[in-house]
């Protein structure tokens, strides 16, 4: 196994070598996003429950509607060829190397399936980023390059398993997925608890999920939204489990994925080849990763609540792209259910939106600034590595056996950050 990882703006040579440059895991506007992230955290804020209440009691006086995060979501702003655009302009003017870019949708292929009509983006892999029902939580596979004769109908099974966890064919539907050589199996962000179950318990699925389902996965994920803290932890669970890893950028704004693939690769089935059977990687981080994690999080926020003027007529506004049940229990955008946004509303996003001034995102960016030994990773993950995975997580029975190098190189490298969004017919 070759596994190296390397950070651009350390060592701007890195990506000499290399052909091309792979982005993972990123959304368009078909991504249903949910929000029941707000009820989780107004039960901890007291204001913004008082907040959420009050605007709830109001709703239901004038509209009978009740707020609902459950069933409610949202979705990012970039249409398919705006961002298949962003990952790819990231690549080739930044870079200077071919790129290869695979959109993957919360259950949904829409994106992908639609660029293929689109001569610059015909290449594109047709994937997804699967909502798969794991115990007391739900785990995020990367599906990347499924046959594009067969996607839908492979979509439907993996939605009817999502839909109805209790049918138990979740290893028929992996062994399904690796039996075909060209699919990649990506278990993306896999130390983040995303239903809350807390650290150890989460830990503890995962290490099941790989005990049962393991052999069908094919990569552990390096996220471009997640910290450096929660990163350096999956590798330290790539090494107790003999993993490759990749990165997976998770964009759901419009600035380009943080973490890329270098490949020598001529096409998405060769890097698929990369990974599975030389069992090669190399992670790239870009410089916008060394930004202050929370700094990071806000611009997302910016991108998502930002007004796009050349985007069609519903979907210019954040609230044209926020969806709720009207009182018959359908799904509206919210700038149809109301005149306009309730004013504790107002009053948030305008003071995030003082970050896109100079002075005060200087200011923010000193304020959470963390010295430099506290974003590196680890150079060597031998048995120290082990060792602190075994201290942080405890037992490391789950570990599968296999005659694997683990030795890691950390290179370096530095870039200007590329930013820029697209006009687009989807």
């Amino acid at each position: 196994m070759q596994r190296q990882l390397s950070c651009l703006w350390k060592e701007p040579q890195a990506p000499k070598g290399y052909r091309a440059a792979v982005s993972l895991h990123g959304h368009t506007n078909h991504s249903k996003e949910g929000l029941y992230f707000i009820r989780d955290f107004a039960a901890r804020n007291p204001i913004l429950k008082f907040a959420l209440a009050t605007q709830d009691a109001k709703a239901r006086r004038r509209s009978a509607i009740s707020l609902d995060f459950t069933r409610a979501h949202w979705t990012p702003p970039l249409p398919p060829l705006a961002a298949f655009q962003v990952e790819r302009e990231q690549i080739e003017r930044g870079l200077g190397l071919t790129s290869m870019v695979s959109l993957t949708d919360h259950d949904s292929i829409e994106a992908p399936m639609l660029l293929r009509v689109i001569p610059e983006a015909r290449r594109i892999p047709v994937s997804v980023e699967w909502s798969v029902p794991y115990m007391e939580t739900v785990l995020h596979i990367g599906i990347h390059n499924l046959p594009s004769g067969r996607a839908r109908a492979i979509m439907a099974q993996l939605a009817q398993y999502t839909k109805n966890p209790a049918s138990g064919h979740l290893a028929d539907l992996f062994k399904m997925l690796h039996d075909n050589p060209d699919v990649l199996i990506v278990l993306n962000h896999p130390m983040w608890d995303l239903a809350g179950v807390g650290k150890q318990r989460h830990i503890q699925i995962v290490c099941e999920f790989m005990a049962k389902l393991g052999m069908f996965v094919h990569a552990f994920e390096l996220g471009g939204l997640r910290s450096w803290e929660e990163n350096q932890a999956v590798l330290h669970l790539a090494e107790a489990w003999n993993q490759i890893v990749v990165g997976g950028g998770d964009r759901h704004g419009a600035e380009p994925s943080a973490v890329l693939n270098l490949t020598n690769a001529e096409s998405f089935a060769e890097f698929v080849y990369e990974l599975r059977r030389k069992q090669r990687s190399h992670v790239l981080f870009m410089p916008q990763y060394s930004e202050p994690f929370v700094l990071r999080m806000l611009q997302s926020l910016l991108d998502v609540i930002r007004e796009y003027p050349e985007y069609p007529a519903n979907s210019r506004r954040w609230d044209d792209r926020v969806f709720h049940p009207d009182r018959s229990g359908v799904l509206q955008p919210l700038s149809t259910l109301w005149n306009k946004p309730p004013a504790f509303i107002d009053i948030f996003f305008s003071t995030v939106r003082l970050l896109e001034t100079a002075p005060v995102r200087k200011a923010a960016q000193t304020a959470l600034a963390k010295p430099e030994h506290q974003m590196n990773f680890a150079l060597e993950l031998g048995q120290e590595a082990a060792t602190q995975w075994k201290r942080a997580y405890g037992s490391r029975s789950f570990r599968t056996r296999t005659m694997k190098s683990t030795a890691w190189r950390t290179p370096a490298a530095n870039l200007r950050r590329l930013q820029r969004n697209a006009d687009s017919p989807f």
